[in-house]
């Protein structure tokens, strides 16, 4: 049975009502009508009612037990987790030369409250993102006789390779499929032009000069976001901490023929050497080594030729190019791929928190294990500071992670994040705050929570200096991994899995357990798979462990699911804490096998054939779907088991409005192939799809008629509807 805690008393109101009435004769006997409205059983009523409030009171002791001993664990509940995303901001005032600072921790006020991660210095020029761009086949075939020419032009001895600038995160949005920068480049860079306000000569020299140090001469700072494009990893990838990319930022100097560049000093990489999404901080040299080559074959007939710059052929943005930002790999790297989702200068990184200041939360009792409130939850706890009153003043006292193991008159105290609580010691175990003096924050920092995940284009203003000028902002890419505090019943769940795991995990159930608590995921379902080694797909090796993950995720008619590089990363590095030191760990998606069915019913009601077409086809998608409550037994579909086509046909005559099942036909194809081809039927005549232990069917291609007979083949193609759109590729200048 299960294990329930006891009621210590489960009697209830009227229980109490009827008992009292019990004892009437025994104690008045005279009483013989104790009917409801006499005065002696309104007594009787209102004593049943305070009875069963104090036994309300009771019961609830083992609830509160519970709750204690989750507090003698020292797992206190989990705070919410802030969203983080990039902003690009820039000045709303075309004129503008002199740049902006904005300090540490600027505040952002609707719809959620962020603050900037670091300070920004938002120069008065705005950036436009270039490739040199491969020549496609058409492109090629159209310059092929053109090419000669060029190279007796320009004087080259090698063929010409031709290119063509192409702009790229036009207007300041993101790519969420990504620019491959090596693979669609004929250098394998990224251009970045730094561009004035207007066309106008003046303006582009003040610009330069203010971008170079300004009056005062003192070189400062650009900072540059970029984003990697988010793709799934390929089967079976090993995640771990990913090598970061070796690269150089250059700018173009006014110096040389134009194929001269400054390499960049990197004050701080965000992007952890492009492998995420962050803010790279550049330091600029002075205003005499800043410029750009002159991009009229005019006056330079090389523009654009071998190692220069890009050549646009627009002539207002050449009139306003102030110099060139360039993002070079290491060719020593031989980068085949590097995909970027967005790219953009005067970037700034926020956090959804909010810094409050000083603030007094209480006074000092003098007794032992004092706790007090900070007035807020979800508190950061790197960022705040305590101080309390004593002789010489107010004094900074020192955040432990338990106030027990501090020694006598030691100045600590420990933080519950989540409820926004400290407590102090005892006097023995750490002091404790004398009586009347006073508790302040000096600083702390509050926030998080799903609400912080914002999509792109929700964040559009910023508090700015006073008296600084209006500043626009741009929000290309999504704010993402906030998530909520950790509730009371979750809490209360971890308790058995916590003294099972004791935060390490050995069996298969601590793996379970522990991937699906990550904190800031939603992980939908988790799968252990000791000794089995992706990479080679070979079981029985030794001290391998591979956890596979897979995130939460409620629509069926969605493709299945896939976790991306973030999560996998997440869940692997909250895992690899907890592994014995000699298991070699994996974290993994789920290994899908293409899947196609053909089915066809007779209606009940023919009137009614949309209607249960639909049923039919969420029935079919629910009995393959990998999460709960998906699969034959409601727990998604379990791995290495063989798709049948009979299971399929029950599961289909189960809904309403189907009269009989014409036999399932499955289909399946090779991985890189567009043909499906029949699955054979095993010696009972039965079409089966095996899986090996490792995968789970992915249901491609649903064909559904109504008749007799289900469709013999598949086909696939471009959807219903589809539009292609010609677009020129190479201008024709004369």
């Amino acid at each position: 049975m299960p294990i329930r805690p006891p009621a210590l008393d489960d009697r209830s109101f009227d229980d109490l009502v009827a008992d009292l009435v019990r004892r009437i004769p025994a104690h008045t006997p005279e009483w013989t009508n104790p009917r409801e409205g006499d005065p002696g059983r309104t007594l009787i009523d209102l004593f049943a009612w305070l009875a069963d409030t104090i036994l309300y009171r009771a019961n609830l002791i083992p609830e509160r037990q519970r709750l204690a001993f989750l507090r003698l664990l020292g797992s206190p509940m989990r705070p919410a987790i802030p969203a983080r995303g990039l902003l690009q901001l820039s000045i709303d005032d075309p004129a503008a030369t002199a740049p902006v600072d904005l300090p540490l921790r600027a505040s952002i006020d609707k719809p959620v409250p962020f603050e900037t991660d670091s300070e920004i210095t938002v120069h008065a020029i705005q950036g436009s993102c270039y490739l040199k761009r491969r020549m496609t086949a058409a492109e090629a075939g159209q310059l092929r006789d053109l090419l000669p020419d060029l190279r007796d032009l320009y004087g080259v001895a090698d063929d010409p390779l031709g290119y063509v600038t192409t702009p790229v995160f036009a207007n300041g949005k993101a790519d969420p499929a990504g620019i491959d920068v090596a693979a669609d480049s004929i250098d394998g860079c990224l251009w970045i032009a730094l561009l004035a306000g207007k066309p106008d000569q003046a303006q582009v020299a003040a610009t330069r000069s203010e971008l170079g140090g300004g009056a005062g001469n003192r070189r400062r700072t650009l900072n540059v976001g970029v984003a990697p494009a988010l793709a799934i990893p390929s089967l079976f990838e090993d995640i771990g901490i990913r090598a970061r990319v070796p690269h150089a930022w250059e700018i173009s100097t006014p110096h040389g023929d134009g194929e001269d560049y400054l390499p960049l000093e990197v004050i701080d990489d965000g992007s952890a050497g492009l492998t995420r999404a962050g803010v790279v901080r550049l330091l600029l040299p002075g205003r005499d080594d800043i410029g750009a080559p002159s991009n009229d074959v005019l006056h330079q007939l090389r523009a654009g030729v071998g190692d220069r710059p890009p050549r646009i052929d627009d002539a207002d943005v050449a009139a306003r190019l102030v110099a060139w930002l360039r993002l070079r790999p290491d060719p020593a790297a031989r980068l085949t791929s590097l995909r970027l989702a967005w790219a953009g200068i005067n970037a700034v990184a926020i956090e959804q928190r909010r810094t409050l200041g000083r603030q007094t939360i209480g006074q000092g009792t003098g007794a032992s294990d004092l706790e007090v409130s900070l007035g807020a939850m979800s508190v950061e706890p790197d960022s705040l500071a305590i101080e309390v009153e004593e002789e010489e003043g107010m004094r900074p006292w020192r955040a432990v992670e338990d106030v027990a193991a501090a020694a006598r008159g030691e100045r600590v105290y420990s933080l519950d994040s989540e409820a926004g609580t400290v407590r102090f010691g005892d006097g023995v175990r750490g002091r404790a705050p004398d009586a009347g003096r006073i508790i302040q924050v000096a600083r702390m920092r509050v926030g998080g929570g799903a609400a912080g995940n914002l999509p792109p284009g929700t964040i559009k203003t910023i508090t700015a200096p006073a008296g600084a000028p209006r500043l626009k902002v741009t929000q290309a890419l999504p704010t993402v991994g906030g998530a909520d505090a950790e509730s009371l019943v979750d809490a209360e769940a971890r308790i058995p899995a916590q003294i099972r795991h004791g935060g390490r995990a050995v069996t298969a159930a601590d793996y379970r357990e522990l991937a699906l608590r990550t904190p800031g995921l939603a992980v939908g379902r988790v799968e252990v798979l000791d000794r089995f080694k992706p990479h080679q797909r070979r079981d029985g090796v030794p001290g391998v462990v591979s956890v596979m993950v897979l995130p939460a995720r409620g629509d069926t008619d969605a493709p299945a699911p896939r976790p991306d590089r973030p999560f996998l990363e997440t869940v692997y590095a909250w895992l690899d804490e907890r592994r014995p030191l000699a298991t070699e760990l994996y974290v993994i998606g789920a290994d899908y096998v293409p899947l196609g069915v053909s089915a066809a019913v007779e209606l009940a009601d023919s009137k009614q054939r949309d209607a249960v077409l639909n049923q039919v086809a969420a029935a079919i998608r629910l009995h393959l779907w990998a999460l709960p409550p998906g699969g034959p037994d409601g727990r998604g579909w379990p791995l290495g088991r063989a798709v049948d086509d009979r299971m399929i046909e029950t599961v289909v005559a189960r809904v309403p409005g189907v009269a009989a099942v014409a036999p399932i036909r499955l289909f399946g194809r090779a991985s890189g192939e567009s043909r499906w081809r029949p699955v054979r039927e095993d010696a009972s005549g039965r079409g089966r799809l095996p899986l090996l232990r490792w995968q789970m069917p992915e249901l491609l291609m649903l064909s559904l008629t109504v008749g007799a007979e289900a469709a013999v083949s598949l086909t696939s193609g471009p959807a219903a509807g589809a539009k292609t759109v010609a677009v020129p590729v190479v201008p024709e200048v004369c």
